[in-house]
């Protein structure tokens, strides 16, 4: 298995998988673009969940936090082609483009690409480069490869220009809102910060007037409560969520649980089993 296998560093990768493997998360840093050659690719955020299949096209956004699944199909490996849109390179074609976007894009976050003849032959040739990591794309050309990746995407969907080029920073947005539909994810309270508009001090100071607690305290009972309510009320097997609550290892979760309820997870999950 190969993921990824840096084509260009930090700008193009190419990832193959044969066996299924389902990530934490992942925190999106910059806009990106995904040619699914083979298999099954499903992304799911807090509020969209996208599934595509071979030859399909997804324009991902930036600054979200993400679950990606991978998954081959019978008699078809997992193979994928990721460009990233790092943005000091779409502020370089915005400046020679001479694009100017005034308003902030509220659209989709993330947005499938239509079939398109002129984007599919456009990763058929990066593909012979991703197959034969011998033969490596030097970094000017790669840059010019991406720099046609998102011309082509421009002249397939010229809507897509607030989408790309919406440079502002993320605004201050629902804090309550944003942490409960987004606790599970297992990242660090700064990133919280960022992603709710606020620095670490400002997140800290209005998380505390929202929930009367901690950060990090609230996010252990928030996680340990749905974990509760999974077990009992869904009969849902600890070992099988304990993951997508944001937990590292089964042995720290077992542990918290017993520590907040009184009883290991198992217990309860037998019990309510019976």
């Amino acid at each position: 298995m190969t993921n990824p296998n840096e084509i260009v560093p930090g700008v193009i990768f190419y990832a193959y998988l044969s066996t299924r493997r389902k990530e934490k998360v992942t925190f999106l840093n910059h806009n990106t673009l995904v040619f699914l050659v083979s298999g099954q690719f499903t992304l799911e955020t807090s509020g969209q969940k996208i599934s595509m299949r071979r030859g399909e096209m997804l324009l991902v956004g930036k600054n979200q936090l993400a679950q990606i699944t991978k998954t081959p199909l019978p008699d078809e490996d997992y193979e994928t082609v990721v460009i990233s849109l790092q943005e000091d390179l779409l502020r370089k074609i915005a400046l020679e483009e001479q694009i100017e976007i005034k308003q902030k894009y509220t659209g989709p976050a993330n947005i499938p690409i239509p079939q398109n003849d002129f984007l599919h032959g456009y990763f058929q040739s990066i593909i012979p480069y991703v197959r034969n990591p011998a033969e490596r794309i030097s970094a000017d050309m790669g840059i010019l490869k991406v720099n046609e990746g998102i011309k082509l995407l421009l002249h397939t969907m010229p809507e897509l220009r607030t989408f790309l080029f919406d440079f502002s920073e993320p605004y201050k947005i629902d804090l309550e809102k944003f942490m409960l539909s987004n606790f599970h994810f297992n990242i660090p309270v700064e990133r919280f910060a960022r992603l709710t508009g606020r620095s670490l001090a400002g997140f800290k100071r209005d998380f505390q007037k929202t929930f009367g607690m901690a950060p990090r305290h609230w996010l252990q009972e928030k996680r340990l409560t749905e974990a509760r309510h999974l077990i009992e009320k869904k009969n849902k097997k600890p070992s099988a969520i304990y993951l997508d609550l944001g937990f590292e290892s089964l042995s720290h979760f077992s542990h918290s649980f017993k520590k907040k309820f009184g009883k290991a997870p198992t217990e309860i999950w037998v019990s309510e089993a019976l």
